[in-house]
């Protein structure tokens, strides 16, 4: 099994940013958003059945996924919520282990925001959470999805705490706005990573 190292933090934090350096170095990604988003595609499965139970209304003109309209259904209704949950999350495993399969690297960054949330630490050798301050959270994300601070304070209360993702985590990538030398800290922690696998392949080998 490859070592796998999950990169998780609160929105806004700049999971990408810190993903695509990893990526830069030639670091495989497997991304939970991304597979999320490919297993409701037009003409998947997933959607497929999302369309018989929720009706015509679900499917935008071009017939991709009314993700606004999903997203409202389940927040007022928790035995939607349910049903959606149990349909998708086995969906997003198979193609989550789909793409780890095909890795030939010595590790790779298992993006997942809700790593936490979904308890999902044990499924990765070693947590790694990109952390800012909540304001910083709040601004960017206002900035960036042009959104009410009240709207950012809702999804913030939904998520893991800081402390809670911060208790969780074996590496912590500061990422406040000043930061300049995140990209000297990706490829310290890339080095860590890639000794810490080859421990493990060791550790395998003798077993």
């Amino acid at each position: 099994m490859t070592y796998t190292v999950a990169l998780t933090g609160g929105i806004g934090s700049g999971k990408t940013t810190i993903a695509n350096g990893f990526a830069s170095l030639g670091v495989p990604l497997v991304d939970a958003d991304i597979i999320a988003r490919l297993v409701v595609e037009p003409h998947s499965p997933g959607l497929t059945a999302i369309h018989q139970h929720f009706g015509e209304t679900i499917l935008l003109p071009d017939g991709t996924l009314n993700r606004a309209l999903l997203r409202d259904i389940i927040f007022k209704h928790k035995e939607e919520k349910a049903w959606l949950n149990q349909l998708l999350h086995p969906l997003i495993q198979q193609e989550t282990q789909k793409q780890i399969q095909q890795i030939k690297a010595p590790y790779f960054i298992w993006v997942v925001p809700l790593l936490i949330e979904n308890k999902l630490t044990h499924l990765a050798d070693r947590v790694l959470v990109v952390d800012v301050t909540e304001e910083e959270q709040i601004t960017r994300t206002m900035q960036r999805d042009n959104v009410s601070r009240e709207h950012v304070l809702n999804i913030l209360t939904a998520q893991a705490s800081r402390q809670e993702r911060l208790a969780a985590a074996d590496d912590i990538i500061d990422n406040h706005d000043n930061n300049q030398n995140i990209t000297d800290v990706i490829k310290q922690l890339h080095q860590h990573y890639l000794e810490l696998a080859h421990q493990a392949l060791q550790d395998n080998c003798h077993e």
